[in-house]
């Protein structure tokens, strides 16, 4: 299973980006889940330690449908916009909130495969950086992060939306940075990923 997450909240050109990827995926026979932000409630974390002692959340928001998706998740996408440089604010408390499972199992993420995805309004607008963001979750989590390789996709996928879909959609080096990271996402997963409920292959 591979779980897409957008962290847009509107379903505009970083959804549809991330959609693209998850289809890739199908047709090479990955079963694919999307979860988005947007229209759900997301509340940010204030490192009470409640989920220390307790194993779980103090919040009970829209976050416990995505805890129990990446429960059985080969590999993991994140898809940002780009605020202020960096991802987007509801993608950072995604990634937050994400110390609750770990708090009730430290090895939940170990051996996943995990890529990134980022738009930005600007050709230039902080999407390395954004993507930097995204890898150093996967790292700390004890994921394997993935990029695109050399020649154009480095870190990930990058996408300059001129902050509109149409803009988005006419992206075509953001296209091919998104198919060489899908590529090299899929290939990872399949050599290096975690199968069966988690046991590494």
């Amino acid at each position: 299973m591979i779980i897409g997450i957008c962290g847009s909240p509107r379903k505009q050109a970083t959804e549809y980006v991330l959609e693209q990827a998850l289809a890739t995926l199908r047709e090479k026979g990955y079963e694919t889940t999307l979860w988005s932000v947007h229209g759900k409630w997301v509340d940010y974390c204030t490192h009470c330690d409640y989920c220390l002692t307790n194993k779980e959340c103090v919040v009970q928001d829209d976050l416990q449908e995505l805890y129990a998706l990446l429960t059985g998740a080969q590999g993991i996408i994140f898809a940002s916009p780009v605020y202020n440089g960096g991802v987007s604010a509801q993608t950072k408390a995604v990634m937050d909130r994400m110390r609750a499972v770990v708090a009730a199992d430290k090895n939940f993420f170990k051996g996943k495969v995990g890529m990134g995805i980022v738009t930005g309004g600007d050709r230039n607008g902080g999407q390395e950086f954004a993507l930097m963001q995204i890898h150093t979750f996967f790292i700390i989590n004890g994921m394997i992060p993935v990029g695109g390789g050399f020649f154009g996709a480095n870190l990930g996928a990058t996408f300059w939306s001129k902050d509109t879909l149409d803009g988005v959609k006419l992206d075509e080096e953001g296209f091919r940075s998104l198919k060489k990271t899908t590529k090299r996402f899929a290939e990872y997963i399949e050599r290096y990923g975690v199968k069966d409920g988690g046991k590494q292959s």
